[in-house]
């Protein structure tokens, strides 16, 4: 909701501030820094104090910096909030993941991640078309208001209906030296660290596509704000379908044997969307099939790369879901960035990124974790 309601607004924020397009594109890259550091504080204090305490801490902060956000004076001010919204919200990407793997196996796992896809994806549908007409109708200022009330109601029913579920005879570490050993021991499990990469590369892709689908559609096709949501909303509906064949497969087939497949899928879509994108035959429909595709199989990789790196972690799970997401947005931060770096006025920015993102994502698999039997 924080990534994709206020989308449709980001060339008015520019225009309301007499800034470039690349520096409204930057609050957003210094929301994914914000969900990168925020992270790893959360996953050790998971392990430490339970999944709940945490998530309420981060939930208070990020409906305090939504506020804030309606109320930034410059470009610099929001983008500075923006990074601290994040650090809030980014408590419910950890312990959401942590409480999956206190529950669950590897397999089972695999389709509860595929399961809470569809609870996220539609966000990507609903939160596009709700910032286009919040816009239209109150301006973007309005959009950040309408977020805090929404980190509101999700820290009511956190504290309201979620149970603790870290188990009991789990005590993690105290102190910064004892998290860092922790992190450490992630860092040098090779295995671990393929999944990881493999999702979070994958997932990169998302993001440099998130980044520069506002300047691609509105700017360049002529797609009006209001309408933006829809065809973000499309490519939603491709990853909710996704992921739910995702839980079909996984009757009958092995996580990493879906995910070696998936991975080989995506290096040939993001392909074919660099191709296309650079003969520039086709106008936009050309573009979204392609584009399509690529963020369908996010269904098949974000999954199953989660429950794989997760399997083994017991009671680190918390710090090894931080640490997955500290990865994961780290790269979402460097492709949304080099999106707005690369940015020529034309498609092919997002379209490079997302295709260095899919040979990225097959290449950390192959190598880190190997092809399997």
């Amino acid at each position: 909701m924080s990534i994709d309601m206020y989308l449709p607004s980001l060339p008015a924020i520019a225009a309301a501030f007499a800034a470039d397009p690349a520096a409204a594109q930057y609050t957003l890259a210094s929301f994914f820094v914000g969900l990168a550091l925020g992270q790893a504080i959360y996953g050790p204090l998971a392990d430490r104090y339970g999944r709940k305490p945490p998530l309420y801490a981060g939930l208070a902060l990020y409906a305090v910096a939504s506020i804030s956000c309606a109320l930034a004076p410059d470009i610099a001010t929001l983008t500075v909030l923006r990074f601290v919204q994040a650090t809030g919200g980014c408590a419910g990407v950890v312990i959401a993941r942590a409480v999956v793997r206190d529950r669950f196996d590897a397999r089972t796992s695999a389709k509860v991640y595929s399961l809470l896809m569809l609870v996220m994806g539609l966000a990507p549908i609903l939160a596009p078309l709700v910032g286009g007409w919040i816009l239209a109708l109150a301006g973007w200022r309005a959009i950040f208001g309408v977020l805090a009330l929404f980190g509101l109601v999700t820290l009511t029913l956190s504290w309201r209906y979620l149970p603790e579920t870290r188990p009991a005879d789990t005590v993690g570490s105290a102190g910064i030296g004892a998290a860092l050993r922790v992190y450490g021991e992630l860092l040098r499990d090779r295995r671990f660290i393929g999944y990881a990469l493999s999702g979070g590369f994958a997932l990169g892709g998302m993001f440099a596509y998130i980044t520069g689908s506002p300047h691609v559609f509105i700017e360049l096709y002529g797609v009006p704000a209001q309408s933006f949501g829809w065809l973000f909303g499309l490519n939603a509906l491709g990853l909710i379908a996704s992921s739910q064949y995702n839980r079909r497969l996984l009757t009958h087939h092995s996580a990493d044997a879906i995910l070696r497949r998936a991975n080989r899928a995506t290096v040939l879509l993001g392909l074919v969307l660099l191709a296309v994108t650079a003969g520039g035959g086709g106008g936009l429909p050309a573009l979204l099939i392609p584009l399509f595709g690529y963020i369908a199989g996010l269904g098949f990789t974000g999954p199953n790369a989660m429950a794989c790196a997760l399997a083994h972690q017991g009671g680190r799970a918390g710090s090894a879901s931080a640490l997955i997401g500290t990865l994961q947005f780290a790269v979402a931060t460097v492709s949304s960035m080099l999106v707005g770096l690369l940015g020529d006025g034309s498609a092919l920015p997002m379209a490079a990124v997302i295709a260095g993102c899919g040979v990225l994502a097959y290449g950390a698999h192959r190598l880190l974790v190997g092809d399997g039997t």
